[in-house]
């Protein structure tokens, strides 16, 4: 007698085992990868990351640099006159002016120069030759670059070390009433500078 359909003892009734119905050499069909995330969100989280670790770099070594007013300071020009930050922010009254430490030894500085002569032809700005050597050596470095710069000579770096900083190039923005705004290290770009004198020359 044929055992009823259904019949839970009939092994012909068993449900079928998994991969049942496949080829013997197959294999189940693998899993879906996840979906990746969209490139631009992986830009824009290694941009982030980026900008908060140079930031944290340029705190760090500005660490040293006094807030609230500018120290003055008095010295040579490198064309051998008197010259003070005092007697330079007089001559540019109710403006931002830039002081701008740089050294003629300095690679970044020289790949800098021509961002700064730019700046220069637009915003008040005086530079500071750190341990360059006295006044002649340095005009005459400016000379051969072909740099007209107004130049305070800092031959043994004290002027630097009054501003806290531990190398070049730096660029320190000074507002119109000589509190200091802001401070660059390393490498600048041109409109990087400009917005912060341009910033800086609101505070008023």
């Amino acid at each position: 007698m044929t055992p009823a359909t259904g019949d839970p003892h009939d092994p012909r009734s068993a449900p079928a085992p998994v991969g049942a119905g496949l080829p013997a050499n197959a294999a189940p069909d693998p899993p879906e990868p996840a979906p990746k995330s969209p490139r631009w969100r992986r830009w824009v989280v290694e941009i982030g990351i980026f900008v908060a670790i140079f930031f944290a770099i340029q705190a760090w070594m500005a660490r040293d640099v006094p807030a609230g007013a500018a120290p003055d300071f008095a010295t040579i020009a490198a064309d051998g006159r008197p010259l003070s930050l005092a007697e330079w922010r007089a001559a540019h009254p109710g403006e931002a002016v830039g002081v701008y430490f740089w050294a003629d030894w300095c690679p970044i500085c020289t790949a800098q120069q021509g961002t700064i002569d730019g700046v220069q032809a637009d915003y008040p700005v005086l530079t500071v030759a750190m341990q360059s050597g006295g006044a002649p050596a340095v005009e005459k470095v400016l000379a051969e670059r072909g740099l007209a710069w107004a130049t305070a000579i800092d031959a043994e770096g004290r002027i630097a070390q009054t501003y806290g900083l531990r190398g070049v190039p730096a660029f320190v923005i000074v507002d119109p009433a000589g509190q200091i705004r802001s401070v660059s290290l390393g490498y600048t770009t041109g409109w990087g500078l400009r917005a912060r004198l341009w910033w800086a020359g609101l505070q008023i």
